[in-house]
């Protein structure tokens, strides 16, 4: 009876584990530094203008065990005169990684037939709104996005509208 019970204990402790881990998660994200800040994506001379790339930044809060998974791909749109767009590549459908197809100006997403227009709106499919974008800054000669968090519905309204537009040095 006694092993019975403390086995049951044991099972029990290591079920209880994740699930009190996740529960406090807002609260040791919170104090974890990384989330509010601006990571480089590159020189601006590799986001031509007129032009979409792809570009890659290191998740600030990565553990050293995350490797490659830690490096966060995202679709960096030039528009003109130093105004940019920095979209993640997720689909706003079911986070499909959307693909740009320079040839008809889309973005689209393979799984379930998203289509987005070049400015990230939605043009066609299942999505109900278009991609989610990143704030942006240019300094020093370098764009700057404020990753951390990935960009979604559930974001407060100040966080995906807010996007800074900063002329080119």
């Amino acid at each position: 009876m006694k092993l019975g019970v403390l086995f049951n204990a044991a099972v029990g402790t290591l079920v209880a584990v994740p699930i009190v881990r996740y529960l406090l998660s807002p609260v040791i994200r919170e104090r974890r530094q990384g989330y509010e800040s601006w990571l480089s994506l590159g020189p601006l001379v590799q986001f031509p203008p007129g032009q979409t790339r792809l570009a890659t930044y290191r998740n600030p809060v990565a553990d050293p065990s995350d490797g490659e998974t830690a490096n966060i791909p995202c679709w960096v749109r030039h528009v003109a005169g130093g105004t940019f767009q920095v979209f993640a590549i997720n689909c706003a459908h079911l986070g499909c990684p959307v693909r740009w197809f320079p040839q008809s100006g889309l973005f689209m997403c393979p799984c379930h037939g998203g289509v987005y227009y070049s400015d990230g709106s939605r043009a066609s499919g299942p999505p109900e709104r278009g991609l989610f974008e990143y704030a942006w800054k240019v300094d020093q000669g370098s764009l700057l996005i404020k990753a951390g968090e990935m960009p979604t519905t559930g974001a407060p309204a100040a966080k995906l509208i807010n996007i800074r537009r900063a002329p080119c040095a």
